[in-house]
């Protein structure tokens, strides 16, 4: 059956699939790459899976949470599959990445629905989010980008051209998922709260030294879903507004006003920190992309010959 927001299956179209596997969500893209080398989007679907807030002391995955993901990526696999995408490539990012135990979910992944995890480095997963991001750009640009990818488990910056590919790339251990699980327990969040994310954001960035650019670029579902409350261009005013917004309404509220789901309501407060510390570090606004590591798989894997 079809996802409401996925076009039927026409003709000889060719499609391709991502499904990512994140430390928040995990996520399906299926689309079609035009003449142009562009993509089209043909279906998207995701499922609050929330990994990060799922590990023991010891960093290790609980078993039902492994037993869930395999179900959602099966789910995601045949719809990709019913839509005429056959061969889909599932990637998985920090959360599992860092897991003593991943392989129990790469093999539980497999033996649900014969789909094999890529656990990409933080490398990887810098430069498929920049990939993603620049490619998807409306206007090409000679300029030297920076995109910000903040993620449930990491957050990562890359910076390069459109012509060179990424050259540089650093990986954080924070995210949105992190932050909001550490710190925030209050509906909305205090002001106490809210600082103790702020500074832990902040002091994630010093000492980072980031090669000079001209145009930054945010990416992640925390970038997408500001979208909808702010606007497409991540200023210090338009993200304390945000903020604002977040701080002085219950989720409900933002939930019912916004359309944003209630999972992520929660996780914005931290998402904003790890934005608003990543423009001041580079000293630049934020543009929230319109494409990012989903984007970047598809794009990278139909280069290939």
């Amino acid at each position: 059956m079809l996802r409401a927001g996925c076009l039927p299956k026409i003709g000889a179209r060719v499609l391709s699939a991502c499904i990512d596997i994140g430390s928040n969500t995990t996520r399906l893209l299926v689309a079609e790459r035009n003449g142009g080398g562009r993509l089209r989007e043909v279906c998207q679907q995701r499922a609050f899976t929330r990994i990060g807030g799922a590990v023991g002391p010891d960093g290790r995955i609980h078993a039902a949470k492994i037993d869930e993901v395999a179900r959602v990526v099966a789910t995601q696999v045949r719809l990709a599959r019913d839509l005429g995408a056959g061969d889909p490539r599932a990637v998985a990012t920090a959360a599992i990445r860092q897991a003593p135990n991943r392989t129990e979910l790469v093999h539980a992944v497999q033996r649900t629905c014969g789909v094999r995890v890529h656990v990409l480095t933080d490398e990887d997963e810098a430069r498929l989010a920049f990939v993603g991001a620049t490619r998807t750009l409306t206007e090409p640009t000679t300029r030297r980008i920076a995109v910000v990818d903040v993620g449930g488990g990491s957050s990562e910056v890359a910076v390069g051209t459109l012509d060179a590919g990424m050259t540089w790339s650093a990986s954080l251990p924070i995210g949105s998922g992190v932050l909001a699980d550490g710190y925030l327990r209050s509906d909305p969040p205090g002001a106490a709260e809210l600082e103790k994310v702020r500074t832990h954001a902040v002091g994630a960035f010093e000492g980072l030294e980031v090669p000079p650019v001209e145009l930054g670029i945010a990416v992640g579902g925390s970038a997408t879903s500001l979208r909808r409350l702010v606007g497409a261009e991540l200023t210090a005013d338009t993200l304390e507004r945000g903020l604002h917004v977040l701080a002085s309404h219950p989720a409900a509220e933002v939930v019912r006003r916004f359309e944003i789901a209630p999972e992520r309501v929660r996780l914005l407060p931290a998402g904003i920190a790890v934005l608003q510390a990543a423009a001041d570090r580079l000293g630049l606004s934020l543009q929230i992309a319109q494409g990012g590591l989903r984007e970047g798989v598809i794009l990278e894997r139909t280069d290939a010959p």
